[in-house]
């Protein structure tokens, strides 16, 4: 039997991370009950995701086992701990997204955009996501770019939408 540590155990502090843009998000929420998913937003919107550097400072300065704000962290969808892309796709996948192509809209704006589902392009240009449902059924398939809604797509909208997503970016 190994006795060696396992490097999830091990902290690996990131030079590029400036935790000092931590401290007032702390300092903010210190005794409170329950601060805990309120500083990890606040920290998500500083850094725009959740390193493992910044969740290890938040465990420090709440008091609060690691264990339990990686817990917290991977149970909600709204927290990420990868770099997100600057334009986030999110593609519906429920019931009568799928019936009405949600597959092919996807097959589309992959190939397009050269980022598969649940990743983010090397440049962190694009995050592409699959969701279960965005609650406009009526306009089915749907695309969520950002905060906007584009509906009753089909192969060759999706391919327009593709193209006109990166040629924004490269603006």
């Amino acid at each position: 039997m190994s006795h060696d540590r396992c490097a999830c155990s091990e902290e690996q502090e990131r030079d590029d991370i400036d935790l000092a843009l931590l401290s007032p998000v702390l300092e903010r929420h210190l005794g409170q009950p329950g601060a805990l998913i309120p500083v990890l937003q606040e920290a998500q919107e500083v850094y725009g995701y959740l390193p493992e550097t910044v969740l290890r400072a938040i465990g420090r300065g709440l008091g609060v086992a690691i264990a339990e704000v990686y817990g917290v962290t991977t149970f909600y969808s709204q927290f990420h701990l990868e770099p997100r892309g600057r334009t986030v796709i999110r593609i519906c996948h429920g019931t009568a997204c799928h019936v009405r192509g949600a597959d092919a809209v996807t097959t589309v704006l992959t190939d397009e955009l050269g980022v598969g589902v649940g990743q983010t392009a090397p440049d962190l240009s694009y995050t592409i996501e699959s969701v279960a449902c965005v609650g406009c059924c009526g306009l089915a398939p749907v695309v969520v770019v950002d905060e906007q809604m584009h509906g009753g797509l089909d192969s060759n909208k999706a391919r327009k939408l593709a193209r006109r997503l990166q040629r924004e970016h490269t603006r």
